[in-house]
């Protein structure tokens, strides 16, 4: 299945201005990277030298030949071309391990910055993200941030400044001639290069994207392996994860065809440039114009100029690649949180836990209003409890509570404080929830437990297990409290989870705690048991009560009726019966269904 993005539009340049964000992370290790480029100077010296002791060798070499030169000499050079080979590697070794640390702080700063970045996005980013896709694209976006500023600083600017020195000599030392060949050969290869890497670039970005929608279609497959089993459609999902793979095949193809095109372009190119500097050479030495020496010298420096030249070629391919996978990056980054704290904003403050609802208007879209006007506040200590049909927005009051979203219209207070004028973290705190589904992470339970409060001791995790009478399960795990419970907690039953969630409540501690339809998935036994479970931990705690059953809310001190998005109703449980309306309809409904689920 092909997902068409605006961001792959081919036409798009590089953004150079991503090496202005790299910048800082090289300033905070200037000594580092002074010191590689000390040792990236002193290759390159080497390098240089390395035609001049050849072309002296082969000068000594004709000189013993007639005796004129003692062969002490010639032993001492061959010593010195064995030195400047060794340094050379020795030196770019050693910048590489040098600057390597400075890439990979880099690559960690940079990973973490992305990580932080998608947690702070809202929850309408995350209900619409890619997971798969995102992975691939913050891996190759840190990737290709080293591999910028590796070879950006070692292979591009040292490259040109070696054009620059080859070319000073031998204009300096054979005249223009030599030195006029290269230059233009430099260009036309850099013309070349440019033009069928920009060529090129689209078809990196292509493989890209089908890498990322097949790696998408896999992580979603396997997430939902039960459903996938349950439909029989291990096949239906087989035949569409080959649809993905067989356009990424299609891509690399393509990807490959005009990856031949360039290294073809380009070895032509040296290749031409190369024969004509032998050539003129060749015919100056039988002209006796120059001698053996100077033209094993221009060989050589022919070859040491086009050899990183080639390379460089493939450096600036891979800086493309690079770009187009860090831009994906930079546009997540780019990506702003809808729901924000103001600058500065203060921690939530409670003076009480109380929480007022005060005219509050929300929709998702424009064109469906959720809530209307909706009014009610909860006191310290007091549990409220909010029943209504299916959609008639009874999620949304918590997704808006703990600040997921904004509402439209009105206001929503606790403690007495606006929650948009407080910093949202300070403001979740305060909020314990159970939510509807329990989702678990693959570890153990008591780690599980412990994400209630990260820093809380094994004792008090220890207790809050107790208290959500989850003992008896421990006890029946093969590794009690170490149990790994599976990803996403799929070894666990719904009733464990829920108790899971419960302990995790407990260990937090809030004064205000939220439940959202916490036993809708659960038999009538269990939730009994849970609802006990709630009852303790909710004693003096200011509570919200989501409910889908009413037989779970009727100790509650105040019942709100919600029906598409308005309040109808407000009461106690024997208040809202003798009123005869939505409520009272609600419940002999529930009723009666219960009644027919006992009778055989």
């Amino acid at each position: 299945m092909r997902h068409s993005h605006s961001d792959h539009d081919t036409s798009k340049p590089v953004n150079w201005r991503l090496l202005a964000y790299i910048w800082p992370f090289l300033m905070e290790n200037r000594l580092r990277v002074l010191l590689a480029l000390l040792c990236l100077l002193l290759a390159k010296g080497a390098i240089l030298t390395i035609p001049f002791l050849l072309k002296a060798m082969v000068d000594r070499l004709e000189d013993i030949q007639q005796l004129a030169s003692p062969a002490a000499l010639l032993l001492g050079l061959v010593l010195a071309y064995g030195a400047a080979r060794f340094s050379n590697v020795f030196f770019g070794e050693l910048r590489d391990t040098i600057f390597g640390r400075v890439t990979e702080r880099a690559m960690r700063r940079i990973g973490l910055q992305v990580f932080r970045h998608v947690h702070s996005l809202d929850l309408d980013y995350h209900l619409n993200r890619r997971t798969g896709g995102l992975a691939r694209d913050i891996e190759r976006g840190t990737s290709g941030i080293s591999f910028l500023m590796r070879f950006f600083i070692f292979n591009i600017a040292p490259t040109l400044f070696e054009i620059t020195m080859v070319a000073g000599i031998l204009l300096f030392s054979y005249g223009a001639t030599f030195s006029v060949i290269v230059i233009i050969a430099v260009l036309i290869y850099g013309i070349f290069s440019i033009r069928a890497t920009e060529w090129r670039t689209r078809f990196v970005r292509e493989m890209n994207e089908a890498d990322s929608n097949s790696n998408t279609r896999a992580v979603d497959s396997l997430l939902n392996f039960e459903t996938v089993k349950y439909f029989t459609n291990e096949e239906f999902e087989a035949r569409r994860y080959d649809a993905s793979l067989a356009e990424w095949e299609q891509a690399r193809r393509k990807n490959r065809l005009s990856l031949f095109t360039l290294n073809a372009g380009q070895a032509l190119i040296i290749a031409i440039a190369q024969t004509t500097m032998i050539g003129l050479a060749a015919w100056q030495v039988k002209q006796g114009q120059i001698g053996l020496g100077d033209f094993v010298l221009i060989n050589q420096f022919m070859i040491q100029l086009f050899m990183p030249l080639g390379f460089l070629g493939f450096v600036y391919r891979e800086i493309k690649g690079s770009m187009a996978n860090i831009e994906k990056m930079f546009e997540l980054l780019a990506q702003q949180p809808k729901v924000l704290s103001p600058p500065g904003a203060p921690a939530l403050q409670l003076r009480n836990s109380k929480v007022e609802f005060r005219n509050v208007s929300f929709s998702y879209q424009a064109q469906r209003t959720i809530l209307h006007n909706v009014s009610f506040s909860i006191e310290p200590g007091q549990k409220l409890a909010v029943v209504g049909a299916s959609g008639a927005g009874k999620s949304t009051l918590v997704k808006l509570l703990f600040r997921f979203y904004d509402c439209d219209s009105g206001q929503i207070l606790v403690g007495s404080e606006d929650i948009r004028d407080v910093d949202q973290a300070s403001l979740r705190k305060q909020i314990g929830i159970v939510p509807q589904d329990t989702v678990l992470f693959n570890d153990s339970l008591l780690e599980n437990v412990r994400y209630g409060r990260v820093d809380a001791s094994d004792e008090e995790v220890t207790e809050a297990i107790r208290l959500a009478h989850l003992e008896a399960l421990v006890a029946q795990l093969p590794e009690g409290h170490h149990t790994m419970v599976g990803e996403r907690g799929l070894k666990l039953s719904g009733g464990e989870k829920q108790r899971v969630s419960i302990a995790r409540t407990i260990l937090k501690a809030a004064p205000i705690l939220v439940f959202d339809e916490a036993t809708s998935s659960l038999d009538s036994k269990s939730e009994q048991a849970i609802l006990q479970a709630l009852r303790e931990i909710a004693r003096e705690h200011t509570s919200l009560v989501i409910a889908h059953r009413l037989s779970t809310v009727i100790d509650a001190d105040k019942i709100l009726v919600l029906h598409q998005g308005r309040v109808v109703e407000q009461g106690s449980h024997d208040e809202l019966l003798s009123q005869q309306g939505h409520y009272a309809t609600l419940w002999q409904v529930q009723q009666q269904h219960s009644n027919e689920s006992v009778t055989p």
